[in-house]
């Protein structure tokens, strides 16, 4: 049943046009464009060159014409009207040659030089073959256009001495013809009439429809030919071997396993086809033992996610989480929070009672993230927490703390700290900072602001260490804040820092509330401003309220 599922599959995903067609098809278009460039420039070369014999031979005969034309006669044969005997002889001779050259017409006009407008008709001409009527002497008519009316201007002006009209509808027009046309000119060289010449190119017209005819019967035999040729040689050589490698990766995509026998040993072919089976196979080995690889991976990574998940557990079990802490002191009021950047951080906060009147709180930072620094962590927070119950002052936990940590730091990390004790019966705070950020301290009926205290150097960075200690008389309405250098460098997504001066505006935003509440409206701030932001460093936070 799978089988059938996946033939039909396979089937499926044939493609609806073959490549062989697609290429075939590809070479017919080039061919049209072929044929039609080739077709357009032999129409425009047979063209030019017919046209050339054409107006040769007709401005030859307007030569002729004139030459055998008695210029001083005109006035005689305009007030006879066309009457005389030299006038019938002189059109007699012009229509032998109008027959004998080919021409159509030869005629003698004499345009209104106003404006030339409208043209006079001296002599007119018509060969016998042609199905024309002349005109009679005297006949006057409109000029044809306003490109005739130019050129009888430039020929009377002596701006030209000889023009050519050509009057070419195209292929499926009729009626196309040139006309050549001369000055007649006087004893005192001034042009009296003009000459024309007009012949019809009825076969320039049939040798050009002939020559794309067989332009177009060569192209389609040929492009026939192309494609029996064409489809034979794709079907063997190239559309056979595709489709066998489109159906192995179709059946490999489907079933994931390797095919009996091997691409490259089905397709022979010894050129980029064959090169491309080859490929195919060993790209399905590989992909094969990449998912066997991936399998085993995702088993392991399995494990040792939940092992993380356990870790993650057991580092939030060690630090203070219950809230209120101490629910018999009403003395205080504290809170705290830590949110790793990784399953596991390397941010710690603690606080616990040495004796009934003194409170320890420490706020620290081990250098790196994830496993390493959440080890390093618990070793440092077990060690601070052993010398502060010891009854050591800050100053001195510190000093044991590094010495301890030196001892045994093979791999060079090191921890930055605060840590301060608080004598609840009188208020007074005595603290110590090794290379930690600056506490935030809010006095009764004032703002946050940042305590400048004087740092020592970070534990575990250098033994024989002594770290002085300073003290902070907090009255019953003061609060302390304490965090890690994740709150001011958290970053968005334009990498600009969080800063000290926004997370001071936030603890001021709710300065009389709970130290929960605090840490609930700094932690808003920053989201806020980290938006969709990977979070790059642990966010760990305290807030202490003194009530006295």
């Amino acid at each position: 049943m799978e089988e059938k599922n996946s033939t039909a599959k396979r089937k499926k995903n044939k493609p609806k046009v073959s490549i062989v067609f697609k290429s075939i098809l590809g070479i017919i278009i080039l061919l049209v464009v072929f044929s039609l460039i080739v077709s357009f420039m032999g129409f425009n070369n047979f063209t030019e060159a017919l046209l050339d014999q054409y107006s040769d031979g007709a401005f030859r005969t307007a030569d002729t014409a004139v030459m055998e034309f008695d210029v001083s006669k005109i006035e005689d044969y305009a007030a006879s009207g066309g009457k005389t005997e030299e006038y019938i002889t002189a059109l007699e001779s012009m229509e032998r040659l109008c027959n004998s050259s080919g021409s159509t017409f030869i005629y003698v006009i004499r345009p209104d030089l106003s404006d030339y407008k409208h043209i006079t008709f001296l002599f007119s001409t018509i060969n016998n073959n042609s199905n024309y009527t002349r005109y009679e002497f005297g006949f006057v008519r409109d000029t044809t256009n306003e490109e005739y009316m130019e050129k009888y201007r430039k020929l009377y002006e002596g701006e030209s001495e000889q023009e050519l009209v050509i009057r070419d509808k195209g292929y499926i027009e009729t009626d196309p013809h040139i006309t050549a046309m001369v000055p007649i000119k006087d004893a005192n060289g001034k042009t009296a009439a003009i000459l024309c010449v007009q012949r019809q190119m009825d076969n320039l017209v049939r040798v050009r429809n002939r020559y794309i005819i067989k332009i177009l019967v060569v192209m389609a035999a040929l492009m026939i030919l192309v494609i029996i040729i064409q489809s034979i040689y794709l079907h063997r050589v190239f559309l056979r071997p595709v489709t066998k490698i489109t159906e192995e990766a179709s059946r490999f995509s489907h079933e994931n396993d390797l095919p009996e026998k091997k691409l490259s040993e089905t397709v022979r072919n010894n050129d980029e086809i064959g090169v491309l089976a080859g490929s195919i196979d060993r790209m399905e080995e590989r992909i094969v033992k990449y998912v066997d690889d991936l399998t085993k991976v995702t088993a392991e990574k399995e494990r040792i996610s939940t092992e993380l998940n356990l870790a993650t557990k057991i580092q939030a079990s060690m630090l203070p989480n219950i809230f209120p802490p101490f629910p018999d002191r009403t003395e205080f009021d504290i809170y705290a929070s830590m949110d790793p950047a990784k399953e596991v951080g390397g941010d710690f906060y603690d606080f616990f009672l040495v004796d009934d009147d003194h409170l320890c709180m420490v706020m620290a930072d081990v250098s790196g993230k994830g496993v390493p620094a959440a080890l390093f962590m618990m070793a440092s927070k077990i060690i601070l927490a052993n010398y502060a119950k010891m009854g050591k002052t800050p100053s001195e936990i510190l000093s044991a703390a590094n010495s301890s940590i030196c001892s045994r730091n093979r791999e060079d990390m090191f921890v930055t700290a605060w840590l301060g004790i608080l004598e609840i019966s009188t208020g007074k705070l005595t603290a110590a900072n090794a290379g930690h950020e600056y506490p935030v301290l809010m006095q009764p009926d004032g703002k946050f602001e940042l305590y400048k205290d004087k740092h020592g150097f970070v534990i575990g960075g250098m033994a024989g260490l002594k770290y002085k200690e300073y003290t902070i008389d907090m009255k019953p309405g003061s609060k302390l804040f304490l965090y890690t250098d994740g709150v001011p460098e958290a970053t968005d997504a334009e990498k600009q820092l969080f800063g000290n001066e926004r997370m001071v505006a936030a603890l001021n935003e709710k300065p009389n509330g709970s130290p929960q509440e605090i840490l609930k409206t700094v932690r808003s701030s920053v989201d806020a401003f980290v938006k969709d932001a990977e979070q790059f460093d642990d966010l760990t936070m305290l807030c202490l309220e003194y009530k006295g």
